[in-house]
């Protein structure tokens, strides 16, 4: 079967998106390979498809455990067996899902990059036919990314068990310095990037300077139709501006990780599937999530950083439609988010008396060594040491780049069940234990695969269907888990930390200064940016980002604020509809880029060009092909 036979077979496309073949094909041969497509540049395709053409196991380490979850049920869907470790499952469901990857039975293994350490992983491992080493989100490997995550430094270690096997690294976003780091860090045996520009050209990029945020972002949502989001930085009020939406007329809800789990898949899917227009969220939501015709993103207060100010505006427009990208701007948003940055990294003094209480608290001896995961509440710690409660979740985010704590914060883990009898006996159990016969029933009619993987399940609608509170269900599954017939594994919603090595002496603790002023050094510089690109008023907003994603030879995109204020009096009708007929007249069986069209059409210059053929798209003369090229379109006459 051939890579596009593979790519039809189960994902329904005839052709690659550009850039996939490439990547496809590199990885195949066995090259080490990096990717940079941006949000909505089909990453997954990249792995998955050589995943299947490969013959052996695909191993993907991904930090999203929602991401994951996702991705595992989509193979699933498509009938390849795919399967997930994290943090928080237990250890039969990870033994089960280790000896069906050793026997065979499974075709993706995806990894958080927090089990990389551990020894009966690696062992295991070693007994698998690895065909394809997949790491996504790669920035996070390397110190100058804006999400860095020491436990990504572990992949390296892992690559070296299965020195043949090729590497493709994944991002969305990524500077030239994050861009060689990747690679260095992941030991490519030959340097190797395909990048796909970061330019979208149907994005409007937009921001306003407002007192009054709420009316702006009102007034955006009643001029546009279509679903659109709102980016907000804490939960609390995500839930107001929601509330706010709603009391005037628009339907709204709201998503951040606070919310139970079978809560967040809901609101998730009525987004998606557009029972729900407009969705107020924190970071937590969007990881993966394709909703091809949102048309506005609004960023109520800005980000810390340009990479997830793209990546978060970037979930506008999929589908190639104009779609707008609003920013809401006030200067004292600079102020806050220099005074919070500044507490994100507290004094070496801070992070040892952290560090020593957190030993105090768990009751781990100095010297002592523990593989264990400790249930962690921050609020609780910070009230018993008497400490803030911020600075102890910025010394314990610090402490873990320096690789002393592991820290998973907030599981969110669905409860799983999995039938440990087989179906024979599982019949003559019903026929003698009539009390748990529906409840046997149902799971057996909703769930396949129950008697291989531990699957997922919602009590609330498990009790519904079997019209009992969700405390007697409960109630029978334990027992039937007593007798022998189910693991039940109850919904986990709980941070956990665990000691790297043995504990130190805070005498001892190696706490390095100098990494953690470059640290912040790096986070101030990231910030400048972002507030740079917000408080700009001169510049093109398109130009600026991809100017910071190391692009330079762009031309103005004659959309955004800026742009609009000094082009727009240029593009009368008169001359759009002058250049509408030269455009109608080139032959147009294929698509073309900007650059592209300025070669055939000389009578203006490329930015004045490149402005044009946006407004043309935004009327829907032009359009964008699956391929990010201007087609000419049949309302064009």
């Amino acid at each position: 079967m051939s890579i596009h036979q593979v790519l039809e077979n189960y994902w329904g496309y005839s052709t690659f998106r550009p850039l996939q073949e490439d990547i496809v094909l590199s990885v195949i041969q066995g090259k080490d390979t990096l990717a940079l497509l941006p949000t909505g540049g089909g990453k997954s395709i990249c792995f998955q498809v050589p995943g299947m053409y490969l013959d052996g196991l695909c191993l993907v380490v991904s930090p999203l455990i929602a991401l994951m979850k996702d991705q595992v049920a989509n193979l699933q869907s498509k009938g390849i067996a795919a399967q997930a470790i994290y943090a928080g499952l237990s250890q039969p469901e990870i033994q089960l899902i280790l000896n069906n990857c050793v026997h065979g039975g499974v075709k993706f293994l995806y990894l958080s990059p927090e089990r990389l350490g551990s020894d009966l992983l690696r062992s295991q491992l070693l007994q698998m036919k690895i065909c394809l080493l997949a790491i996504d989100e790669a920035h996070c490997i390397s110190q100058w990314g804006y999400d860095f995550r020491p436990e990504y430094r572990q992949i390296k270690e892992i690559r070296e068990l299965f020195p043949k096997v090729s590497v493709l690294a994944l991002t969305a976003s990524a500077t030239a310095s994050v861009v060689e780091d990747i690679q260095e860090q992941l030991g490519f045996k030959t340097k190797l990037a395909f990048r796909k520009s970061f330019e979208r050209l149907n994005l409007h990029y937009i921001v306003r300077h407002h007192e009054n945020k709420l009316e702006k972002m009102l007034n955006a949502f009643q001029m546009m139709k279509g679903s659109g989001l709102v980016y907000v930085r804490n939960r609390k009020l995500a839930e107001e501006i929601a509330d706010y939406l709603v009391q005037n007329g628009l339907n709204a809800s709201f998503y951040h990780a606070g919310l139970k789990p079978e809560e967040r898949q809901t609101r998730q899917e009525n987004w998606i599937n557009s029972k729900t227009r407009i969705m107020v969220c924190t970071n937590a939501f969007g990881m993966g999530i394709d909703k091809p015709d949102c048309r506005l993103v609004v960023h109520y207060q800005i980000p810390d950083c340009l990479e997830a100010y793209y990546q978060e505006a970037g979930r506008a427009g999929r589908n190639g439609n104009a779609a707008f990208c609003l920013l809401l701007y006030h200067a004292s948003d600079a102020h806050i988010l220099r005074a919070k940055l500044a507490k994100q990294f507290p004094e070496p003094e801070v992070l040892s008396a952290v560090y020593n209480h957190l030993g105090s608290y768990f009751q781990v001896a100095v010297g002592q060594s523990l593989e264990q995961d400790f249930v962690f509440d921050l609020q609780a710690f910070a009230a018993h040491t008497k400490l803030n409660m911020l600075l102890v979740h910025n010394a314990i985010k610090l402490l873990s780049q320096l690789d002393l704590l592991q820290v998973n914060e907030g599981l969110s883990l669905i409860s799983r069940i999995k039938l440990n009898m087989g179906g024979n006996e599982l019949y003559h159990f019903q026929k003698s234990h009539v009390l748990y016969a529906d409840i046997l029933q149902i799971l057996l009619r909703n769930y396949g695969g129950i008697f291989d993987y531990y699957v997922s399940i919602g009590e609330g609608n498990l009790a519904m269907q079997l019209n009992i509170s969700e405390a007697e269900l409960i109630f029978k599954l334990n027992k039937l888990m007593e007798l022998g017939i189910l693991d039940y594994i109850p919904q986990n919603n709980q941070a956990t930390l665990r000691f790297i090595g043995p504990r130190l002496s805070e005498k001892y603790l190696p706490v390095n200064a100098p990494y953690l002023k470059f640290r912040k050094k790096m986070e101030e510089d990231k910030l400048e940016a972002m507030i740079n690109y917000a408080a700009n008023d001169k510049l093109c907003r398109s130009r600026v980002l991809l100017k910071y994603f190391d692009e330079l030879d762009t031309y103005d995109c004659g959309v955004c604020d800026i742009c609009k204020e000094k082009m727009g009096k240029f593009w009368t009708e008169e001359k759009l509809q002058q250049l509408s007929e030269q455009l109608r007249n080139i032959d147009w069986t294929k698509g073309y880029t900007i650059k592209e069209l300025s070669l055939l059409i000389k009578t203006y210059r490329d930015a004045e060009l490149a402005t044009a053929c946006r407004i043309l798209l935004d009327k829907g003369i032009l359009q964008l092909n699956s391929q990010q090229q201007i087609v000419w379109t049949k309302k064009g006459g």
